[in-house]
């Protein structure tokens, strides 16, 4: 029933793309002809060559959906939920960085008393659809409403489960700035966020800020949000940088050398979030194992590490519980520090923090045999 719905899901977006004219196009929405990224007769592509999509190759998958039994793909009980209120934000200090995760790749910083908030997903689904698609494991530790006034918005490409049509909107009016790649400018103007408020970002761009600076960083990955706006938009990671303390937050990305580039021109980093989930081997090029998740923080240089795309909506074959568990696994074998904290947890960078095995208190329990047993 649910690889039905999926398939359903599959053809309406197809046939909405199919069927809509779009008179304004996310390409609209450039501000300056690219100059670091790879952008040639209206679309944007990887600096590393990627397999070529097939039909074949989508009929594969199609037919994975409607015959491949999917094993544990939602927790059968309530995950762990920290809440976060207003009061705890604004109590939090002025000197230093302190992350909380969101949920999925959401994730909020006050930096040195400023609030921002990464690829903010605050909708139940991860979908062009309040009625069907990815649901959410779990709500999110805080309201859009009682947010704190926020001073920049990042996002790192305008897929679902990264940018929100309806958070967006929502946070417009205490957002005081949105950092997007090139061309999703055009999204947010359709959406009737203020221009002003918009500044796109090509591969490599900086922007100062009072603590220190940002930078967009290339991923190998795509973007889109219908059927005619495939890689309209570019796609991109981010580099920030705060009173000598600097984070690194990948979006989504398929293991390429890009990262050594990054790791070489603003490593080591204090803290990176680095895509762990919603890989499969019939899309390799997009979506990280949690083994490579490990070496591209490693070469990165970062230091701790925290594995974000994961445990908050089913986008793939695999468990749930499953990519933690492995890049658990394999950071202990590269002697990689891991941070893994519940959805609402709040972290002071540079301070004293304790690895949480969470999951492991909901994972079936003959899964959690299994991995004790080893």
């Amino acid at each position: 029933m649910k690889a039905i719905k999926w398939i359903s899901l599959i053809f309406v977006i197809l046939l909405i793309g199919a069927c809509t004219v779009n008179h304004h196009l996310a390409s609209e929405g450039t501000s300056k002809a690219p100059t670091k990224s790879l952008y040639k007769n209206g679309k944007f592509y990887n600096a590393e060559k990627m397999a070529p999509n097939s039909a074949r190759k989508m009929a594969e998958i199609f037919l994975r959906y409607f015959t491949e039994k999917k094993q544990h793909a939602f927790p059968s009980q309530a995950l762990p939920l920290q809440t976060v209120t207003r009061v705890q934000l604004d109590a939090l200090s002025n000197d230093a960085i302190h992350t909380i995760k969101l949920g999925h790749s959401s994730i909020l910083l006050k930096v040195h008393g400023e609030f921002w908030l990464l690829d903010p997903v605050f909708a139940q689904r991860a979908s062009p659809f309040s009625f069907m698609g990815p649901k959410r494991f779990q709500p999110t530790p805080i309201s859009l409403e009682e947010l704190p006034p926020i001073d920049k918005v990042l996002i790192s490409h305008n897929h679902y489960d990264h940018l929100d049509k309806q958070s967006v909107k929502l946070l417009a009016r205490k957002t005081k700035q949105f950092l997007v790649p090139l061309g999703v400018a055009g999204d947010l103007a359709r959406w009737g966020i203020n221009p002003t408020k918009v500044k796109e970002f090509d591969w490599w761009q900086e922007l100062k800020t009072k603590q220190g600076f940002i930078a967009f960083t290339p991923i190998k990955h795509f973007s889109g949000r219908a059927l005619n706006d495939g890689n309209k938009t570019l796609w991109g990671s981010w580099v920030i940088s705060a009173n000598n303390q600097t984070l690194y937050f990948s979006g989504d990305s398929g293991y390429f050398d890009g990262f050594k580039q990054i790791g070489e021109r603003y490593g080591p980093f204090d803290m990176t979030f680095i895509e762990t989930g919603a890989y499969d081997k019939d899309w390799p090029d997009v979506h990280m194992t949690p083994e490579q998740s490990v070496q591209a923080h490693l070469d990165l240089k970062g230091k701790l590490m925290t594995p974000i795309h994961n445990g908050t909506f089913d986008l793939a074959f695999h468990a749930w519980f499953e990519p933690l568990e492995r890049v658990k696994e394999e950071a202990d074998k590269q002697w990689v520090q891991l941070n893994t904290p519940t959805v609402g947890e709040i972290l002071t960078l540079g301070h004293e923090y304790q690895t949480s095995l969470w999951w492991r208190d909901y994972m079936p329990s003959e899964s959690l045999a299994m991995v004790t047993a080893n």
